[in-house]
């Protein structure tokens, strides 16, 4: 198990605009305490650390792993979705913004969009209230669409998709948006409509 180390507290000190002072102050120990927390010539006790991420503003488990996200899209827009896919076994994450996800043991990175290819040409059609999504793309255990996503300002649909299947997705429309699909090997794609 990892634990805290000095250069977390440190970079999440200064990130949050505090002083040794300060912060030992809202932790109710000596700035002395906070010095040799972040010169590793002592580490916080186990009973401090909810207290610690608290006024650092990270979660515990981000303390630990000195792995911390800050999220930009404090207002949950929509439109600023981001997504994780699991390279062990596909499981597939949507999030209003930047967050600490892990699957099957490992931290998940959030996707982010390629360069469009004719190799990912997506055909979208509409009828009275709706998109059909079509691809065609090979569709084997090795090479694949692993889902298609359709995210609007106030919604977020997304259809998972298997080897062997046909490349295609229906959504009801709900106005402008993003369309997203991800390949195994190629990434993350979009479209707007």
């Amino acid at each position: 198990m990892n634990y805290v180390t000095g250069k977390v507290i440190k970079e999440l000190r200064e990130k949050n605009g505090l002083t040794q002072k300060e912060l030992a102050n809202q932790l109710q120990v000596s700035d002395k305490t906070i010095s040799k927390w972040e010169n590793e010539r002592g580490l916080p006790d186990i009973g401090i650390l909810t207290d610690l991420a608290k006024v650092l503003k990270v979660s515990v488990a981000e303390l630990l792993a000195g792995n911390y996200i800050t999220n930009e899209n404090k207002a949950a827009n929509m439109n600023k979705a981001v997504f994780y896919v699991c390279p062990i076994c596909g499981n597939v994450i949507g999030s209003l913004g930047q967050g600490a996800f892990s699957c099957c043991g490992i931290q998940l990175i959030s996707l982010e969009c390629e360069e469009d290819t004719l190799e990912h040409e997506m055909k979208i059609e509409t009828n009275e209230n709706e998109y059909y999504i079509s691809m065609k793309h090979e569709m084997t255990k090795q090479h694949y669409i692993s889902f298609v996503a359709y995210v609007t300002c106030d919604s977020m649909q997304l259809v998972k998709l298997y080897p062997e299947q046909e490349c295609q997705a229906r959504f009801l429309r709900k106005g402008h948006g993003t369309i997203y699909s991800y390949c195994n090997r190629h990434g993350l794609m979009k479209w707007k409509v």
